[in-house]
């Protein structure tokens, strides 16, 4: 098939991504890829026919991607399309599921396995399995609220119990779920524990990468919510050493937003670049466990690295989004510098540039870990250097807890060169230092 320049993405996966199921596309190598994505979490959550915890979009075979290889992804627009959603914290319902309410939902009664369902009325007992009418959800809400935008997408404001119930009658209208989603809208569920309060927009999206090397539920594409298929009593249950086929496309890292670049490993043939899971808004850590899944429209343009071998993601955050001291060097700054580097003998100032390496694991230790290893591997230095480097030209952020972190530091641009990588991190930010 002849590759695209523009694929139109417009269906989804049951929740699996599986590298043995075909792709769409292709599209060409610096094609774009444009998509309305449905919401993540929540919704998929009350839907136990979706067996991954989200709802992404099918994966898209790009020119010339290869097992090694990298895909650069340029995130050149975001646009929420939902008018309304609803989140909050979760508790699992035990009696519902086999291992995991995220993955492997039984309807308490009749023992079916991921049940087929129907929306009866409002409120939290509404998700019925189709086939004997009992109440399948299995999570429900600890607190939650419902929330409405505004018309520019710049604030959204929690809203009381007869507006949540409104809402919650037309809840796929207000939702704006895109036409092939099968998720029952989570505001089906009419929660109302914050009212009045307003939270400022900012959308990213919370899974954004490329296929994983095995079936792999797509929440879990991740190295913390990943530890919950080691040795699993479902069909997706996998061993340490099989969970390291992840692509960590899972990150929620609020940083993955309209302007960013995101460089991802390419582990199996055409590297099967997938999104979804769009966030209106998210403070660092996702702390209440969800946020604000919204529906929208997305725009990507992809490029294929040659040879770029890396296991997880970078990113190349939009310069506002960058830690303080992992802000390009200014030339005031660089003329400060000069005036010390001559007073000490100093013979030449580092060329650097921002980088950003995405570390998971199962806590926030081990995912800190991780990052500082993969910087170091695409780098060719020591973990000790990393740390150094990440201490005084950069920070350590979290993404998710329990275990997503961004290690970004300033990077010499010869170790850029070294790895491949200084072209486009200069493209990112070379013409936009003040």
């Amino acid at each position: 098939m002849n590759a695209k320049q523009t694929v139109l993405v417009n269906e989804f996966t049951n929740g699996i991504l599986d590298p043995e199921k075909e792709m769409m596309g292709p599209v060409k190598d610096g094609g774009f890829i444009i998509a309305n994505t449905a919401p993540g979490c929540w919704g998929p959550m009350i839907t136990p026919c979706i067996r991954g915890g989200h709802e992404v979009t099918k994966p898209v075979y790009v020119e010339g991607a290869e097992v090694g290889d990298a895909i650069v992804i340029s995130i050149k627009s975001i646009r929420v399309t939902s008018a309304a959603t609803a989140s909050g914290n979760d508790s699992p319902v035990e009696g519902r599921f086999v291992g995991d309410p995220f993955v492997a939902v039984k309807c308490p009664e009749c023992g079916t396995l991921y049940p087929e369902t129907r929306i009866e009325g409002v409120g939290p007992e509404s998700i019925r399995c189709a086939n004997c009418g009992a109440d399948v959800t299995p999570f429900v809400f600890t607190n939650g609220y419902t929330i409405a935008f505004d018309e520019n997408s710049q604030v959204g404001v929690t809203l009381p119990k007869e507006a949540a119930e409104q809402i919650a009658r037309d809840g796929h209208s207000y939702m704006a779920t895109p036409d092939n989603s099968v998720q029952n809208p989570v505001v089906t569920f009419a929660p109302h524990d914050l009212v009045g309060t307003v939270a400022r927009m900012r959308p990213f999206l919370g899974q954004l990468g490329t296929t994983p090397s095995r079936p792999l539920p797509d929440s879990h594409n991740a190295g913390d919510f990943g530890q919950f298929l080691l040795d699993a009593p479902h069909e997706y249950g996998v061993t340490k050493e099989e969970l390291k086929d992840k692509t960590d496309g899972h990150m929620d890292i609020n940083r993955v937003r309209e302007g960013a670049v995101l460089i991802c490993p390419v582990k199996v043939q055409g590297g099967g670049v997938y999104l979804g899971d769009m966030h209106a808004m998210q403070g660092n850590g996702e702390i209440a466990g969800h946020t604000a899944d919204v529906s929208g429209i997305v725009t990507l343009e992809v490029k294929v690295i040659k040879g770029l071998n890396i296991d997880g993601p970078i990113l190349l955050p939009v310069q506002e989004d960058l830690p303080y001291l992992a802000k390009p060097i200014t030339s005031k700054e660089k003329e400060a510098a000069l005036t010390v580097a001559n007073k000490w003998n100093v013979q030449k100032l580092e060329e650097s540039l921002p980088v950003s390496f995405v570390g998971t694991g199962a806590n926030l230790n081990e995912a800190t870990e991780n990052g500082l290893q993969r910087a170091a591997d695409v780098l060719g230095i020591t973990v000790p250097e990393v740390m150094n480097r990440a201490t005084i030209t950069g920070s350590i952020e979290i993404g998710r807890h329990p275990g997503v972190v961004t290690v970004t530091f300033l990077a010499p641009v010869e170790y850029l060169d070294r790895a491949g990588l200084s072209e486009i991190v200069r493209n990112q930010y070379l013409n936009r230092v003040e």
